[in-house]
């Protein structure tokens, strides 16, 4: 078996748009039934034969999942993928990983929900094939608002006529979107500034003024309040839940019965890691967060109780549902063509990741 850990192949934009520009361009997706993509129609579910019960011998996946990667080393849980041949890249996130799959460069790649939805608007025939999610999601959100000091923003209702920071097609972008929907809020009742959420973009955005107010994520909520508080900055909660993680590949991926396989040991795999990351908290600051991320101790802590405890289910029908609720409000609010979420699952994965988690724990306990 071999498996790329210590030195991942780094994948690069330039890269990943030269072999683009090899690629027909492929036009949107009508607002009716069949969606063309990048292969031409749909994959139907129903043309994907049964994952096979074992693995081809030297099947070979290119994954995007640089922390999952760091786990697997960290756990040993690497040398249950035997017999494949795991090539991880170090990319992670929305655009980088689109890219990627029209290149041909990878097979599976890590996001949250948005992700999927506009690959799929942009002709890429997707399918998610594991999902994470946060226990107590409201009181662990993955953003906070940050708000710009001197902003004087309380409460969500009071984003009217405010600067919002706003990146569409990205997880942050559709948060906001709900946060304007939830304090009963339109677009035009903003003034919404298109930035890429990329960085300490935001936060410096907030801290220049350049907007009122902008979802932080992560280590940025921290740095924010501890830079800018004593000047007046503030974060603000805003009661949504904005967790969902997924693994998502291309269909034409999917309908090969070797990748296909390959894939399902590795999301087996992939939820036994999950389990190890909750379970292994010190080890997990220590050999991610400092070693691997270079963060202080005090940040990998930081996030690591803002995580909580992780939600990996068996069935998906809950999250679809919440998914299903995310599509129509950007379908609305962005003007494109309505989707079914269900389309966006490969349900023969459902099962696989929190079986594997929950029998983690099992193992774990006894």
């Amino acid at each position: 078996m071999s498996f790329a850990a210590s030195s991942p192949p780094a994948f690069t934009r330039r890269r990943a748009l030269g072999a683009l520009l090899a690629i027909p361009a492929v036009g949107l997706l009508s607002a009716c039934g069949g969606s063309a993509t990048a292969g031409g129609e749909r994959i139907s579910q129903e043309a994907l034969a049964p994952l096979a019960t074992s693995v081809p011998t030297g099947a070979t996946i290119k994954v995007g999942d640089p922390s999952i990667r760091v786990a697997l080393e960290l756990s040993g849980l690497n040398k249950e993928l035997g017999g494949i041949n795991v090539e991880f890249a170090n990319l992670s996130g929305g655009p980088q990983t689109t890219e990627a799959f029209r290149a041909n460069a990878l097979d599976v790649g890590s996001v949250a929900d948005i992700p999927p939805i506009h690959a799929t608007w942009t002709g890429l025939d997707v399918r998610i094939i594991a999902a994470v999610y946060r226990q107590d999601a409201v009181n662990h959100p993955i953003y906070e608002l940050g708000i710009a000091p001197g902003a004087g923003i309380t409460t969500l209702e009071e984003l009217r006529g405010k600067k919002v920071a706003y990146s569409p097609g990205q997880a942050q972008g559709a948060l906001v979107l709900r946060i304007l929907d939830k304090a009963g809020l339109k677009q035009e009742d903003v003034k919404l500034v298109e930035l890429p959420s990329t960085g300490d973009a935001y936060a410096s955005a907030l801290s220049s003024k350049q907007v009122d107010a902008a979802p932080l994520g992560g280590v940025q909520i921290k740095r924010y309040l501890t830079k800018y508080k004593a000047d007046g900055a503030t974060t603000l909660r805003h009661g949504l839940r904005d967790d969902p993680g997924h693994l998502y590949s291309p269909a034409n991926v999917l309908a090969d019965p070797a990748k296909a396989a390959a894939l399902a040991k590795y999301v087996e795999v992939w939820g036994k890691a999950q389990r190890w990351v909750e379970d292994h908290p010190e080890e997990w600051l220590e050999g991610y967060y400092v070693k691997d991320q270079g963060l202080s101790r005090e940040d990998g802590q930081y996030l690591i109780e803002a995580t909580g405890k992780r939600d990996i289910p068996t069935s998906w029908t809950e999250a679809i549902e919440r998914h299903q609720q995310t599509i129509d409000l950007l379908s609305r609010e962005q003007k494109k063509p309505q989707l079914n979420a269900k389309d966006l699952y490969d349900t023969r994965f459902e099962a696989i990741g929190g079986t594997s988690f929950a029998a983690a724990a099992t193992a774990g306990a006894a």
